[in-house]
């Protein structure tokens, strides 16, 4: 027999199987690579494999290294029966366990078939090739139930994770592309929750101006703007990475660096539907605010949403439930969280962006802020409904503004900490993300909590 000379540790490295798992280096730390060969069996994974899997995922958690998982598999071997499906369940047992303490990765090159196709959805971060799809149910079964012809893509295809199911954080155009973007994540975070992220370089003054943020919102309450470009302003030298853009595009979420250090942004985008928030937006929201507690990740929100989106098929999906995560996964989270709201702040949505109320750290606002149950002219509408003379409601709806509609009401009660000027915000936000770097919070004890899921 011929040896094979592996070029970094592998494990169970003559065993048969789809599946090879080594520790490799990526950005000069150790990462666990899980490979599935998609050139034997189509990748179907056997039962030795799973058990591959399930050591790589326990190799990681003991040595405390982020774990990244390549797949493209056709699903379980079908030759070897039930033992098949008890092997990937062990290894999503596996990955389970290593979730909130290393990073795990996904990586999708080709199919994803299947029961496995669910290790997917326990990974943290999930990047795709163009050429990849996932799915449980294929087309044929698709047709066989419903009746509908589709193809595997239009079914399971990147695109479509990427825009409708958001199980696709980042798309790439091909295996090398996707392992660059591996890469770049895996710089950004912690090796494990037990550590800080590594400090990116410190070349941009903390204490920089910025300008153009005195002008970026526009002057009539209705018109738009890509709050993308206030975060590229905030962070150092405007280098952004936005998780998930195209689904629920109107909630930004993206890591970046502030004073050297990763920060998560959390922010409504006017430019989707005024920035509302509806169920999607409301999970993607709390997914990546409980990803940043988890590996110790500072949250910055940014706040411009007139409230949640209306709708009566949004009520009937569980808007209520829903919406109710994104509180939650605030409410939960012990890293330093600062908010920032640039316009809107308006009702239940204002409530669930990090308010005070929730257990933000330290809050600002904007002058042109506006913070309040709802809008002048809603409120009008329900405060004065009898008034019917157009000159007289537009008087009442500018006085109520001017008395309802600015941050300094909230400043006065303690709900806003400061009100501060549009270009002294990175300067303010990196200089509370300093002071609030080294606190604690003692958390209760109790086996987990049970949230909104």
């Amino acid at each position: 027999m011929t040896l094979e000379a592996p070029i970094a540790p592998m494990f169970r490295h003559l065993v048969t199987g789809s599946v090879r798992a080594g520790i490799e280096e990526m950005g000069g730390r150790p990462v666990m690579v899980v490979r599935s060969v998609s050139a034997l069996r189509r990748g179907a994974l056997s039962i030795d494999d799973g058990e591959t899997m399930r050591v790589a995922a326990a190799t990681a958690l003991s040595f405390r290294i982020p774990i990244v998982l390549v797949l493209a598999s056709s699903g379980a071997d079908v030759s070897d029966g039930v033992a098949s499906l008890n092997g990937w369940g062990q290894a999503a047992r596996a990955l389970t366990r290593c979730s909130g303490i290393v990073p795990v990765v996904a990586v999708v090159t080709g199919p994803a078939l299947s029961g496995p196709a669910l290790m997917l959805g326990i990974a943290d971060l999930v990047i795709m090739t163009s050429d990849a799809f996932a799915f449980v149910s294929g087309p044929a079964r698709v047709e066989e139930f419903t009746g509908v012809r589709i193809g595997i893509h239009q079914l399971g295809g990147t695109s479509m994770h990427a825009r409708a199911s958001g199980l696709c954080t980042i798309e790439a155009g091909s295996e090398e592309d996707a392992m660059a973007h591996v890469a770049h994540l895996l710089s950004l975070l912690p090796a494990n929750a037990d550590e800080l992220a590594p400090l990116g370089p410190l070349d941009d003054p903390a204490d920089r101006e910025v300008d153009n943020l005195r002008t970026i919102i526009p002057e009539r309450a209705t018109s738009s703007y890509d709050v993308r470009q206030v975060i590229a302003a905030l962070v150092d030298d405007q280098d952004v990475t936005e998780l998930s853009n195209r689904w629920s595009p109107q909630l930004v979420t993206a890591l970046a660096r502030i004073g050297g250090r990763t920060v998560g942004f959390v922010a409504n985008q006017p430019q989707a539907l005024a920035g509302t928030l509806d169920i999607a937006a409301s999970q993607k929201g709390a997914r990546f605010v409980r990803f940043c507690d988890a590996f110790n990740l500072p949250l910055v929100t940014l706040v411009d949403t007139p409230g949640f989106l209306p709708g009566k098929d949004l009520e009937w999906r569980g808007m209520i439930r829903h919406g109710a995560e994104l509180a939650f996964a605030y409410a939960e989270a012990t890293v330093p969280r600062v908010c920032v709201i640039l316009r809107k702040a308006f009702g239940g949505a204002y409530i669930v962006m990090d308010s005070k109320g929730l257990g933000n750290d330290l809050c600002f606002a904007w002058p042109a802020a506006e913070i309040a149950v709802m809008g002048a002219e809603g409120a009008v509408q329900i405060l004065h409904r009898r008034v019917e003379d157009l000159e007289e409601r537009q008087r009442l709806q500018d006085d109520y503004s001017a008395r309802f509609l600015t941050p300094w009401q909230a400043a006065e009660r303690g709900f806003v900490d400061a009100v501060i000027d549009p270009a002294d915000t990175r300067m303010v936000v990196a200089d509370a993300l300093s002071v609030l770097e080294t606190s604690r919070e003692m958390l209760p004890g109790r086996k987990h909590t049970v949230g909104p899921l």
